[in-house]
C-alpha cells in the first residue's frame, strides 16, 4: 500500500473533492439514479463542502485519494475514489475522524451494504432509522453510533 497523508482539504480544491464524490458514488451508490446525482452533485460542491470540516487523504504528490467531512460530531461524508478503494484509506480516514475529529455518529443509506459493513467492523452500530434522506428522498437511512468502549 502507497503511504498517504490526512490534512485540511482548500475550497480551491472542492472541484475535484466533487469529481471524487461523484465517482465514488457511481461505483458504490447503484441504487440511485442518474436525476440523483445530477440533483446532488451542485449542493455538495455549493452548499454540502461549506458545511462541514473537511480533510483530505493525499498520496506523495499531493493528489486527492478520498476525503471526509465532520459536524457536530457526525462523519456527515466520506467518500474514496473507486481506484483507491481497498487500499485502507478508508479506514484511515474513518480512524483520524475518531481520533481528531471526536466523530460518534453517522448516518449511511440504507441500500450501501458495504458501507453498512463498513462501519459496523469498524465499531459502529445501527441505533435508529428514517425513512426519508436528509433531502426528502425515499432512500431510507440507517443512524449509526460508536459503541462505547
Amino acid at each position: 500500500m502507497n503511504t498517504f497523508k490526512v490534512d485540511i482539504a482548500q475550497k480551491s480544491e472542492y472541484p475535484t473533492l466533487v469529481e471524487v464524490w461523484e465517482a465514488s458514488v457511481r461505483a458504490t451508490h447503484d441504487f440511485l439514479k442518474e436525476e440523483d446525482i445530477r440533483y446532488f452533485r451542485p449542493l455538495i460542491l455549493n452548499t454540502y463542502l461549506d458545511a462541514v470540516e473537511l480533510r483530505c487523504a493525499r498520496d506523495g504528490q499531493g493528489n486527492v485519494l478520498g476525503f471526509l467531512g465532520v459536524a457536530d460530531h457526525n462523519l456527515e461524508m466520506l467518500f474514496i475514489h473507486p481506484d483507491n478503494r481497498g487500499t485502507g484509506i478508508g479506514r484511515k480516514l474513518l480512524q483520524y475522524a475518531i481520533s481528531e475529529m471526536q466523530v460518534l455518529k453517522v448516518d449511511v443509506n440504507e441500500q450501501n451494504e458495504q458501507a453498512i459493513g463498513f462501519y459496523l467492523k469498524h465499531g459502529f452500530e445501527v441505533v435508529g432509522r428514517s425513512e426519508l434522506d436528509a433531502s426528502g428522498k425515499p432512500y431510507p437511512i440507517l443512524h449509526m453510533e460508536l459503541k462505547s468502549c
